[in-house]
């Protein structure tokens, strides 16, 4: 009986590349997951236990990504109606500060935006909040 030994895991690899600085998300996890048993050696099949363990793992991090994103959802509601103090930086890398009262509060593309006298915000360049 022959055992095709030949892996190919480089497309994984390159496609992995082009996102090292940022950060592992459940999607990379569950690439990695299937790949492992995709690729592991049918003599020695990876232990029940070890699997178990893994997917309990891909489960903490999706309900720890769930939590992220709502209690960003909660900063961000709070802080209608209130006056921050947020400091934003331009393309160019000149930076400034923005003083005012929060109107609008948006999501896009997974990430909080206040609006401020007409600029946007990103919710993490909050550095202060008055009541």
């Amino acid at each position: 009986m022959d055992i095709n030994t030949n892996y190919n895991v480089t497309s994984i690899y390159n496609n992995r590349v082009s996102t090292l600085n940022s950060q592992l998300g459940k999607d990379d996890f569950l690439k990695l997951l299937v790949t492992q048993l995709k690729n592991q050696d049918p003599l020695n099949p990876m232990d029940d236990r070890e699997f178990i363990a893994q997917l309990a793992q891909f489960s903490t991090l999706e309900q720890m990504q769930n939590m992220n994103s709502s209690i960003n959802a909660i900063r961000a509601i709070n802080l209608i109606g209130k006056n921050i103090y947020a400091t934003i930086t331009d393309n160019n890398g000149n930076s400034r500060t923005v003083i005012g009262k929060v109107d609008v509060v948006y999501k896009q593309n997974g990430e909080y935006f206040l609006e401020v006298n007409g600029i946007d915000i990103p919710l993490d360049a909050v550095t202060a909040v008055l009541e």
